[in-house]
């Protein structure tokens, strides 16, 4: 016997995952858990068993229901299905799998289209912070198609905009939560920044890498590997996340100058794996600490900052990630009040995803 649950498949810019209406899972979030365990096909490094991708980015979830705040139209439960155990952790947003919840929401009805394009509210749980996603709604439907083209995802797509309303210390509970735009961590300068996703920077030289290597490259570095992890072990704890031996944040991003006419490089550990991009919410990240005097990413920059709208290109392994911040300086404080970019989505499958029956009843 196996059960069917309701489900979407969605591709969205360097991600892949299942998007589920919270009323089509259990209430009990361990049962909750073992049923997207059982979904994905975890634990297996392949996931053999079920419809992951084998990679974090291809392993990712999404939990939408009507929103239980005035000030948005739908909640959304960011969940990352770890493939080789069994363990499913909410301990962060996931920027990609955001640009997904507003067409599922039209699709399932929970929002109604307003014209040619439908903005939608998004209450992001994890954070408790809110994002607004603007989708193209011809004639009251969700267009996928477009011409929109984001470096390292294939072919076009129609855009999906997305803005970040105050998300500086989502999970950490400030901008810069040690207090500092620069600390030292085992002999090594780093700066701890949380605008919507915790990043620890890195420059690549002082770990001895350009910061141009390709992931596999820096995958196959054990030595390197290992100081990333210690000191991300480290900064977790002066990140208020405690000990993170089990989460997958804060991320880890090797900087290095520009090479591509960007402002900076980056090379992202999330956190054992090289991203063969960078994550949305990371590279709001990344590009916020740019702006910030006295921090890692601004030293290999040299940016100024200044009032006003600035747009930021961030570049990683397989092109770049446009940025676009709202900064406001007072005296030697720099405020960041809104962050927006442009993601792509586009639904893979529609139907229902089985599970043996005695993981749905928690035998």
């Amino acid at each position: 016997m196996q059960t069917a649950i309701p489900a979407c498949l969605m591709h969205v810019v360097s991600s892949k995952g299942l998007i589920f209406l919270a009323d089509d899972l259990p209430n009990d979030t361990q049962r909750r858990d073992q049923v997207l365990l059982a979904a994905m096909g975890s634990p297996d490094l392949r996931q053999i068993d079920g419809v992951g991708g084998a990679h974090p980015l291809t392993s990712k979830v999404g939990v939408v229901s009507k929103s239980t705040r005035s000030d948005a139209d739908i909640d959304y439960l960011s969940l990352q299905v770890v493939a080789d155990k069994a363990e499913v952790s909410d301990s962060q947003n996931c920027g990609n799998i955001l640009a997904a919840v507003g067409p599922f929401a039209i699709e399932k009805g929970l929002v109604k289209p307003q014209g040619d394009l439908t903005e939608i509210r998004i209450h992001m749980v994890n954070t408790a912070n809110l994002a607004i996603a603007q989708v193209q709604t011809p004639q009251g439907k969700v267009n996928y198609e477009g011409t929109a083209r984001i470096d390292g995802v294939p072919g076009t797509a129609a855009p999906v905009l997305l803005d970040f309303l105050d998300t500086a210390g989502s999970s950490c509970g400030a901008l810069l939560p040690t207090g500092r735009a620069c600390d030292q961590i085992d002999g090594v300068h780093v700066t701890c920044i949380d605008n919507g996703m915790p990043v620890v920077l890195i420059a690549a030289q002082d770990l001895g890498k350009t910061g141009y290597e390709t992931p596999e490259e820096l995958e196959a570095d054990s030595q390197l590997k290992s100081r990333v992890e210690s000191i991300r072990l480290q900064a977790g704890s002066l990140m208020n996340l405690g000990d993170v031996s089990k989460q997958t944040v804060p991320k880890m991003s090797l900087v290095a100058p520009a090479q591509q006419g960007g402002v900076i490089a980056t090379r992202t550990f999330i956190p054992h794996r090289v991203h063969e991009a960078i994550g949305v919410l990371g590279a709001v990240s990344v590009a916020s600490a740019c702006v910030l005097p006295g921090s890692v990413a601004q030293a290999v920059t040299g940016l100024l900052p200044e009032s006003g709208r600035v747009t930021l290109e961030v570049e990683h392994p397989t092109g770049f990630f446009t940025v676009g911040l709202e900064v406001e300086v007072q005296g030697s404080e720099v405020l960041l009040h809104r962050a927006g970019l442009l993601r792509t989505a586009r639904m893979l499958m529609r139907g229902e995803v089985m599970i043996p029956s005695s993981v749905w009843s928690g035998q």
